[in-house]
């Protein structure tokens, strides 16, 4: 399962950078791109990405002095060249990075599989973060379903890297605190079959609250009374609405009740949730003129998005015994 924060994370001090305004804005730039090339040998990442840059003076980091999201990973260089590094300053580069992970052998993708983010202070100090966004090292899935072949596969792999890492970096590995869905240990993640998860399945307690959250805040306007109910106990259609050639999610309704809605499909990673926002608005416009859930679905079903995003809704109708059905499919697939 895909989640839209971190399952765990892991930390490293690397060595200080000794003249931090001459080359402290280069070493983040290199140790992202080494970190990166250290997960792609061994198949845990594959190509593409996008990264961030982000210049602060730490007395004010709410308005930074100089900030580049989603830039390709070519053009990181230009982005980090552009800044300087000065006492009292820090300097984040960041990357996305999709992958692959195997599931009784076949390989599944993700378009935000990690995350790895470089700090470095203007007085020279350095702090690496490795995120991963996948539960594919756990021997429990997030609903609490034993996968130890899932992590037999998988694991290894992971633990290969976080041993690659700490010793590119000389310097040891620090596991971050345990999530709502696990705790990392130096190797990976701890045995969930053996003590257990701290949470009954924080997939559906924390993350589905949390994508539906984090969509609805870049839908523009209020919503309150003018949107379908966003829950349902019935069984629900769906359509897949695609982007290209990827599905990013899927616009359903109830049969049954006045819910209707879109759910993002996780592995297609920011863009599932852009690409949802003028289907919400779609759904918002239909359920005013007196559409029904099904009726508005059935409206929209074929049409492209007007705004611009790219996305279109196919014709083919599907179902799902629940909601909570369908909210599994959009992280597992």
């Amino acid at each position: 399962m895909i989640t839209t924060e971190p399952v765990g994370e892991w930390f490293w001090e690397p060595s200080l950078v000794l003249d931090a305004a001459a080359s402290g804005a280069s070493r983040p730039l290199a140790l992202v791109g080494e970190v990166r090339d250290v997960l792609a040998s061994l198949g845990l990442v594959t190509g593409g990405g996008t990264g961030s840059v982000v210049l602060c003076d730490r007395s004010a980091m709410a308005h930074p002095l100089f900030e580049r999201r989603d830039v390709p990973v070519a053009a990181m260089a230009e982005q980090v060249a552009a800044v300087r590094l000065l006492p009292g300053r820090q300097l984040t580069v960041s990357l996305v990075l999709p992958g692959e992970w195997l599931e009784t052998g076949i390989r599944r993708r993700a378009e935000k599989l990690f995350g790895v983010r470089v700090e470095v202070w203007g007085e020279g100090a350095v702090l690496l973060v490795l995120s991963t966004y996948a539960d594919a090292w756990l021997t429990q899935d997030l609903r609490e379903r034993p996968q130890p072949e899932v992590a037999a596969e998988n694991a290894p792999r992971l633990a290969a890297a976080l041993k690659r890492i700490s010793e590119l970096t000389e310097s040891p590995i620090d596991p971050g605190d345990a999530t709502k869905h696990a705790r990392p240990t130096a190797e990976g993640f701890a045995d969930l079959l053996v003590e257990g998860a701290e949470y009954d399945d924080s997939w559906g307690t924390f993350e589905v609250p949390a994508r539906w959250k984090r969509l609805m805040r870049l839908v523009p306007g209020a919503s309150e009374g003018e949107d379908y109910e966003s829950s349902t106990e019935h069984p629900v259609r769906y359509a897949h609405v695609r982007r290209g050639e990827q599905v990013v999610g899927y616009l359903w309704a109830a049969v049954g009740d006045e819910a209707a809605g879109y759910e993002p499909r996780t592995a297609a990673g920011d863009a599932a949730f852009e690409a949802g926002v003028p289907w919400v608005l779609s759904l918002r416009s239909l359920r005013l003129r007196g559409f029904g859930p099904m009726a508005a679905l059935n409206e929209l079903l074929g049409v492209a998005d007007g705004s611009g995003s790219g996305s279109a809704v196919e014709p083919a109708v599907h179902e799902a015994a629940s909601l909570d059905a369908l909210e599994e499919l959009s992280a597992r697939h």
